[in-house]
């Protein structure tokens, strides 16, 4: 692994002490591999419980509490171990502790690596409500290791990739070709610790190019104001349905979520938008092949509004919602109707 980003921020930022923030999974899947790092010697770790229904205020508590009771100063260094969770949760600690000490995303999953680690959006979910409370801070250095990826299984493989999915789709119609095209590969890492090197550089690639989609985004609208939003595509509806799954105590991956807001959402920018048809049904075809069926019933309809009501994008009492005119033809701030969602929600849940 090549851990010299790791290695010249620390040497960079020279903190006082170190620490490392893993959950109960990367503690014993993914911190002996970055242990090997001689930059991480004498680190100190934090561990919290793994899943998002762990992504709350108490486990930010006790993130501030050991770090208290570690002497972590202003110039320490906390090193955020793992998928989405930590990394959001870990910067979110970082950033409200002794008003702000530096942090390192080191994202073990694919949803991490191309979405939740980069771009400066920390958080927690609170109220019932996903990310409700947060700050926008960026990370000091994102080390990206396509190596962790073999520790997850094809699920958490999916949930990553659903996000490239959405990247692709306000990129380009060779992006998007791409992506809906090398996804049977991307199943072969989980199935050995020791993926092939040509492999790993196609897998380095695709991450690369999906990432690159985010920066250019972020960097032209670093605080959400505007064309942001367009990373939002899929989240009004799957921020909602992974809102209700987790309310039901039955919850689902956020990739997963976001795929099938995706279906809903560039459903309504068919009807709404004019975006291409056939294209959509391709989309529609992949999530469903690779994702499964949304399982939601007609009964869940007006929960899913009532939550799309908090959606942090909506403006003036209305629900905003980014869609598509055409693959990267961005329509941000489109406001959604009652009777719009609940027809985007039968042909999410009927095809």
């Amino acid at each position: 692994m090549d851990f010299t980003t790791l290695e010249n921020t620390i040497r960079r930022l020279s903190p006082d002490r170190l620490f490392v923030l893993t959950d109960t999974n990367t503690v014993t899947a993914c911190l002996p591999l970055l242990r090997t790092a001689p930059c991480m010697a004498g680190a100190e770790v934090i561990t919290i419980e793994a899943g998002d229904e762990h992504k709350t205020i108490e486990a930010v508590c006790h993130v501030w509490g050991e770090l208290g009771r570690l002497r972590a100063s202003r110039r320490s260094l906390l090193v955020a171990l793992g998928g989405g969770m930590v990394t959001d949760l870990g910067g979110f600690a970082a950033s409200t502790f002794k008003r702000g000490i530096a942090f390192v995303n080191v994202p073990t999953t694919l949803l991490a690596m191309v979405d939740a680690s980069t771009g400066g959006k920390t958080g927690i979910n609170f109220g019932g409500l996903k990310n409700e409370v947060g700050v926008f801070r960026d990370a000091e250095a994102v080390v990206i290791c396509p190596e962790f990826l073999a520790t997850l299984d094809r699920p958490n493989l999916l949930s990553g990739y659903a996000e490239m999915l959405k990247h692709a789709v306000i990129s380009t119609p060779r992006h998007l070709a791409d992506i809906l095209t090398f996804a049977s590969t991307l199943y072969t890492l989980h199935s050995t610790l020791s993926p092939s090197h040509s492999a790993l550089c196609t897998l380095h690639s695709i991450i690369s190019e999906s990432l690159a989609v985010k920066h250019r985004i972020v960097e032209e609208d670093p605080h959400e104001h505007g064309i942001r939003k367009a990373l939002n595509l899929g989240h009004t509806i799957g921020h909602a349905l992974e809102s209700l799954a987790m309310s039901q105590g039955q919850p689902v991956l956020h990739g997963y979520a976001v795929a099938w807001g995706l279906v809903g959402e560039l459903y309504l920018s068919v009807v709404r938008c004019g975006f291409p048809a056939d294209t959509m049904r391709q989309v529609v075809q992949f999530v469903r092949e690779h994702y499964g069926d949304c399982p939601i019933t007609c009964n869940d309809y007006d929960a899913l509004v009532a939550l799309m009501t908090h959606d942090k994008k909506n403006h003036g009492g209305e629900i905003l919602c980014t869609l598509m005119g055409g693959v990267g033809d961005i329509r941000i701030n489109q406001p959604l109707v009652r009777e719009e969602i609940f027809e985007a929600l039968d042909f999410l849940r009927e095809g």
